[in-house]
């Protein structure tokens, strides 16, 4: 059974991350992904270890369930071919700048009345029409850009970067949000449409789900930022044994349970504990007492003890612990496959489940250029204009 894009045709003019890991998804739901690159390829194929060139570990985490396709686009051939391509599309998406797109003709209005139903997805750094629209954008340009790094003094003596690509991983989401959008409306014969994802925008409203506080009002009511998540004390706290807990009583139940467990029931007693709305206020108060508890017994014992109560507690994994952790496991999420030419390799289950359409790996990560024949048959041209241009460095085969 396919799945629940089986059908939808996507032309992906992405690189590195954001849009590469949304196609990605897009193809792990059943899409057939056509990734068009240049001659020399994405850039994350040589992002990381590898056992081949162009094979490195980063393309292959965001790059399965597609075929590849190579188009010098600096050749008016390629352009041509990619033109043709996108007319066989449901969707089309890119992540270079509108004024990059439009100086190679390749901006939507030129698309629009010859394709009516096509989705063009800008996924891009800042918003079109604002003053940084020029300005080129990766992972640490949005995360400066949107307050992450100054979010990073709390625990630092300086800005720092979240130490995981989160810029471009929660923009893919968005990318594969607005998709998926715009796809139930094309449905609802309401045609196509251009979308614009813009990392930075698309991060500030993250970020602001919580950190705008006092200025939703205005005027302020309050200061930004919600205090119990800036809180210092905030953190995995160090057991008897020398482990590390996250302890998280929440509710009234949790904190009366907890305080039982702990034997120190008259703290529900105390003003500071009593809500959750006095315990959010006094959240460093709270959490300093919670880091001296939690120093008091073993990791085994207020595991066992917490669980059972149903208070919120989980053990610090490690990235390592993941490859062996139990849940991951017992749920499939892990998949050692053996690649044509990479040899065996692991690669994450799709998150998300459907009942009716389960999302699969279908297809590996391709070598640069592998379907660039079949892809661009499909497209109209002929077994002698392939090998046109191929000839003329256009495409290439891998």
């Amino acid at each position: 059974m396919g799945g629940t894009l089986d059908g939808l045709r996507v032309v992906d003019l992405t690189t590195v991350i954001m849009g590469p890991w949304a196609a990605q998804m897009l193809g792990d739901m059943g899409a057939d992904v056509i990734k068009v690159e240049t001659p020399t390829g994405d850039i994350a194929r040589g992002m990381g270890p590898g056992r081949n060139k162009g094979m490195a570990a980063v393309y292959l985490t965001t790059n399965r369930n597609k075929r590849s396709v190579v188009l010098d686009l600096t050749k008016p051939e390629g352009l041509a071919a990619l033109r043709k391509l996108i007319g066989t599309a449901d969707v089309f998406m890119h992540n270079l700048r509108p004024k990059v797109m439009n100086k190679f003709g390749l901006g939507y209005d030129s698309f629009k009345d010859d394709h009516p139903d096509l989705i063009y997805c800008g996924a891009y750094g800042f918003r079109a029409d604002g003053p940084m629209a020029d300005k080129p954008a990766y992972d640490d340009v949005i995360q400066t850009a949107a307050g992450y790094t100054d979010l990073m003094t709390l625990i630092s003596d300086q800005p720092r970067y979240v130490p995981t690509l989160i810029a471009d991983k929660v923009s893919a989401y968005a990318v594969l949000s607005a998709i998926l959008s715009a796809v139930v409306h094309r449905e609802r014969d309401g045609g196509g449409q251009a979308v614009e994802v813009p990392m930075y925008e698309t991060l500030v409203d993250f970020m602001m789900v919580e950190h705008l506080y006092g200025a939703t009002f205005d005027p302020p009511i309050a200061q930004m930022g919600y205090e119990r998540v800036m809180n210092v004390e905030r953190r995995p706290y160090e057991t008897k044994d020398g482990g590390y807990l996250t302890v998280l009583p929440y509710t009234d139940k949790n904190w009366t349970d907890f305080f039982r467990i702990a034997g120190r029931e008259e703290m529900m007693q105390d003003p500071v504990f009593a809500t959750h709305n006095a315990r959010v206020t006094n959240s460093e108060a709270v959490y300093g007492l919670l880091s001296e508890i939690v120093a008091t017994c073993t990791t085994a014992d207020w595991l066992a003890d917490l669980n059972e109560a149903g208070i919120p507690v989980m053990e610090v994994y490690a990235k390592e612990d993941l490859l062996g952790e139990e849940q991951l496991n017992a749920t499939g999420f892990w998949h050692d496959i053996d690649h044509p030419t990479e040899g065996k390799i692991r690669l994450t289950d799709p998150p998300l489940r459907f009942s009716k359409t389960p999302s699969s790996i279908r297809d590996l990560p391709p070598a640069l250029g592998q379907q660039s024949a079949e892809i661009l048959a499909e497209a109209g041209y002929s077994d002698a204009e392939i090998s046109a241009l191929f000839e003329a460095g256009v495409s290439k085969s891998s």
